[in-house]
């Protein structure tokens, strides 16, 4: 396994390097809390950069999330992550992998022991509908590092009213036996119900200002999140 994973990155960073640089794309999102999936990873304002490239539907990408303090935080996190999405008349399909590794944690980057490693693994399906059809469905999967083999699953809804774009989200857990605390269930459960508005403020002719804010609700925990971010 541990092979696997390694060509698996090997591929990663030589698609990296070999790629042309007509569609590479860096920014920022300040935010004033870190929350995924519903569960509150870090009560502090977080800096969360992305670099990405992009080309005839394959994706490569490094993401980041940093709290906003002077002393290092187990939170703080980098994700590598890889895919391809293919365009079809009922919607866009797309599959992915994505390395969690926090630098923080007292793990080495390249420690990945299969239990107690740096680095967990997720498989991410996607599905994105038509604009008759704003339905998109995500489905996570942990298949390495995770003896719990944790999994998500979220539905979404687009829209829009007047200049703000709305996206209204169901997401939920089966559970796990093993590293329940992952999800924080051993069994099926709702954690991330809200919605997210965004629009952006026009600054200059030429440059506006993404901003938006989302209202999470995780049923499992009984508590809520109010989110604002800024993009960059």
């Amino acid at each position: 396994m541990k092979k696997t994973v390694f060509l698996l990155l090997g591929v990663t960073f030589l698609f990296t390097s070999q790629a042309l640089s007509q569609d590479f794309n860096l920014g920022a999102d300040f935010v004033n809390r870190y929350v995924w999936r519903g569960l509150d990873v870090a009560s502090t304002p977080s800096l969360q950069p992305t670099v990405e490239y992009n080309n005839s539907g394959f994706t490569v990408g490094l993401w980041g999330a940093y709290t906003l303090s002077n002393t290092a935080s187990t939170s703080d996190e980098i994700d590598l992550y890889f895919g391809y999405t293919f365009e079809t008349e009922s919607g866009d399909f797309g599959l992915s992998i994505v390395d969690y590794y926090f630098p923080n944690s007292g793990a080495r980057l390249g420690d990945f022991k299969d239990g107690g490693g740096a680095n967990t693994l997720e498989g991410i399906f996607t599905y994105g509908g038509t604009d008759t059809f704003p339905i998109s469905l995500t489905v996570g999967v942990n298949f390495y590092n995770d003896p719990g083999y944790n999994s998500y699953i979220e539905l979404g809804y687009s829209t829009s009213l007047q200049s703000v774009d709305l996206s209204l989200f169901v997401g939920a857990t089966p559970g796990s036996t093993e590293n329940s605390g992952y999800y924080g269930t051993d069994k099926f459960a709702l954690i991330n119900v809200g919605f997210t508005a965004s629009k952006e403020i026009k600054v200059t002719d030429d440059f506006s200002l993404p901003i938006f804010g989302s209202f999470i609700i995780n049923p499992n925990d009984d508590i809520a999140h109010l989110v604002f971010g800024i993009s960059i």
